[in-house]
This record gives structure tokens, C-alpha cells and sequence, in this order.
């Protein structure tokens, strides 16, 4: 049985990877916050289907790191329309109520992990 963390994880990337701008709207929070190479911060669900569209990135699950009940590290394999071969990236992935609230898109596996562990501990500690 999957946890809805992985639910909204996996709906978040079947909508991105269909180009499906209402769909991938639905798949966030009211805000989610982003992180990537333009930037941080939170955006607006209409945004975020806007960078979708934008971007026309697919991103393809390689593999799975949970880290806590809300955050789970996806390891995937990244293609823009331009690029002919994929790019290793990973993403630290926070969600509540279904949906993804938190996109953290990092350069590789080992920053994803500490950042989601930096976050696991600053929630504990709230």
C-alpha cells in the first residue's frame, strides 16, 4: 500500500511529465515552494503549471528515499525539449492533504538528502 506522500509524489510527476497544465496545477499545494536553478520560493499553484509548460521538463523516478512521514527524496532522471541525453537530478519532496506542497529540485543525491534531513530536524524542533 502506498503512503499518500508517495501518492501526491507520483501524481506530481505524472502530471508534469503529461504536460497537463490543470492537472498539475491540482497536484500542489496553495502555495508550493520551489527550489531549481531560476530560484526559490513559494508559488502559486497557476505558477506552477506555468514553469510546466515553460520548462517542458519530464522527470523520470529513479529512486525513492524517505526520510519522514512529509518528506521523501526522489532520485530521477531530468529531460528539457532541447536536450538530447538526461541529466541526473534530485528532488526533496514535502506533501500534506494529498498534494505536493514542496518541489526542492537539487543537482544530485547526496545535496537532496542533506537538505531533507536539515528540514526533517528543523520541523522536529518547531
Amino acid at each position: 500500500m502506498q503512503s499518500n506522500l508517495e501518492e501526491a509524489i507520483n501524481e506530481w510527476h505524472a502530471s508534469v511529465n503529461a504536460g497537463d497544465l490543470q492537472r498539475s496545477a491540482r497536484a500542489v499545494g496553495d502555495p508550493v515552494v520551489v527550489l531549481g536553478p531560476k530560484g526559490a520560493g513559494p508559488i502559486a499553484p497557476a505558477q506552477f503549471a506555468e514553469w510546466v509548460e515553460r520548462s517542458g521538463i519530464k522527470l523520470v523516478p529513479r529512486s525513492w528515499h524517505p526520510v519522514s512521514e512529509r518528506l521523501m527524496v526522489v532520485e530521477e532522471d531530468a529531460t528539457w525539449p532541447e536536450s538530447t541525453e538526461s541529466t541526473r537530478v534530485a528532488t526533496v519532496f514535502r506533501a500534506a492533504g494529498g498534494k505536493v506542497t514542496a518541489a526542492l529540485r537539487l543537482p544530485d543525491l547526496k545535496a537532496a538528502l542533506e537538505l531533507a534531513y536539515i528540514c526533517r530536524e528543523m520541523a522536529a524542533t518547531e
